[in-house]
């Protein structure tokens, strides 16, 4: 049964409690087992919480009642944050200090009431600026499909503990890329929100401008779809939330989507560019299995793609230094340039040099920008596909520093405008490396990508996929 419940997704190792099959607590002492055959390849889980997870288990007499009924899960070690644990956002600063933090984000209340038990927190670059997983602070995570490369980032320990088979699902967060990259890196399904879908309370109302989403990664559709359930809408005093959705995101799959109206698109956003030749086929095909479903398809995109993001770039330095400033003023010692990696240091050095208005006009450029991309959308079109990333997952020790341009120019778009993405796995290269192709859709339809990603995890399943490091193998 343990060597079992490493191939089921989230859904099927709740639905095995609920049938009286196993217990919350198996589950969880199932998933301890993986994670400690598997983490010492893998280095994707950093914080274990072992303990809490069991007690959780044992002691909610309502577990087997929940929604995920005790499912075992990874909790990124960024942004939300769970009472009495490290805290630490791949920062050396923070680790020497033992930081931990004194209460439940208001997302990881909505995981726990849903039943999802959180046995680590995963591994996560410094302040989650890089889209690698690589902090000095905790060393490297190794892509369970070739350990010799990258799982992408930021949220690449959650990505490799879930493409191992150690946890069913994991959070992750997405600023400019970060789950929705290290899904393709890791073959996953992951899905960045429209903004505001779900909050980031009760210490923030927005964090790095208005381009911070949560969510989770996932091995199928369903999971992702049934985890949102859990965890959309607002807390009290957000400045802002999405539009409710008409149903559950669950009722979504299965539900004919209609014939959409579809573009394709594989060259990079301006400057420009061509993609690897397989992340070119993954559109391709993906773009041939929708027309097979019906769906009218074309070499199409918004004519915003054509314009440069320099302007709405500038802001991250901006963040970083304000990043440094956050934790100085919280933990009372002012962070200096020998407590944080040369590239951090570098970056916030940059975000210093930005006045207010310079500040301002690159949030205003962002947002003209936004809208001319939303008139795509307003003439008619559905759906648009690309690459997730421009190239397959890169070796480790390839990518240092915060995040670069070209490995984010498909995904940074959608942080800005706010829009729903989701990443599916639905090719590989010729080695056997996993390719994501990403879908966007309008402000608020995440119900549209989930009911076309469903008919995609038909037309071209990936389950069966599981990488050389398993916890099945």
């Amino acid at each position: 049964m343990r060597d079992d419940l490493s191939v089921l997704d989230a859904t099927g190792q709740a639905e095995l409690v609920r049938s009286g099959a196993c217990t919350p607590l198996e589950l969880v002492d199932a998933a301890i087992e993986r994670v400690e055959s598997l983490n010492p390849r893998l280095n994707a889980i950093i914080h274990p919480l072992f303990d809490k997870a069991r007690d959780q288990a044992r002691r909610d007499p309502d577990m087997a009642a929940r929604p995920f009924a005790g499912v075992p899960m990874g909790l990124k070690d960024a942004v939300a944050h769970s009472a009495g644990d490290p805290h630490h956002l791949g920062m050396r600063f923070l680790r020497d200090l033992g930081w931990t933090e004194d209460d439940d984000a208001w997302l990881v209340t909505r995981f726990r009431d849903a039943g999802l038990s959180i046995i680590g927190k995963t591994n996560v670059p410094e302040l989650a600026f890089s889209d690698t997983t690589e902090p000095v602070a905790y060393g490297p995570t190794r892509n369970p499909w070739d350990p010799a490369r990258s799982p992408g980032g930021s949220s690449g320990g959650s990505a490799a503990a879930v493409a191992s088979g150690m946890v069913p699902v994991a959070h992750g967060n997405d600023m400019g890329g970060s789950i929705r990259i290290p899904a393709s890196a890791c073959g996953l399904v992951g899905l960045k929100p429209t903004r505001a879908r779900t909050s980031l309370a009760p210490s923030l109302g927005e964090l790095w401008g208005p381009t911070t989403h949560e969510g989770v990664l996932t091995r199928t559709v369903r999971d992702t779809a049934a985890v949102l359930d859990r965890i959309a809408g607002s807390a009290p005093g957000d400045p802002y939330t999405a539009p409710p959705p008409a149903r559950p995101f669950l009722d979504e799959l299965g539900a004919d989507p209609g014939s959409l109206r579809i573009g394709l698109r594989v060259e990079l956003p301006a400057p420009g560019g061509e993609p690897h030749s397989a992340c070119r086929a993954a559109v391709e095909r993906t773009g041939q299995a929708l027309e097979d479903l019906g769906h009218r398809v074309d070499w199409s995109a918004p004519d915003a793609l054509e314009l440069s993001l320099d302007d709405a770039l500038l802001m991250f330095p901006v963040f970083a230094a304000r990043e440094l400033d956050r934790w100085s003023a919280r933990t009372g010692r002012v962070i200096g340039e020998d407590d944080v990696e040369p590239a951090t240091w570098v970056m916030a050095e940059i975000g210093r040099s930005v006045t207010a208005a310079r500040y301002l006009a690159c949030l205003d450029a962002a947002q003209r920008w936004s809208r001319q991309a939303a008139a795509w959308w307003a003439a008619g079109w559905d759906v648009l596909v690309t690459p997730t990333l421009p190239e397959p997952p890169p070796p480790l020790g390839e990518l240092t520093g915060p995040t670069g341009a070209r490995l984010v120019a498909y995904t940074l778009p959608w942080n800005l405008s706010g829009q729903p993405a989701i990443s599916l796995p639905l090719h590989q290269d010729h080695s056997g490396l996993p390719i994501g192709v990403q879908l966007v859709a309008v402000q608020g339809r995440e119900d549209l990508l989930l009911r076309l990603a469903a008919q995609l995890e038909q037309a071209l399943p990936w389950q069966d996929r599981l990488p050389p490091i398993h916890a099945s193998r």
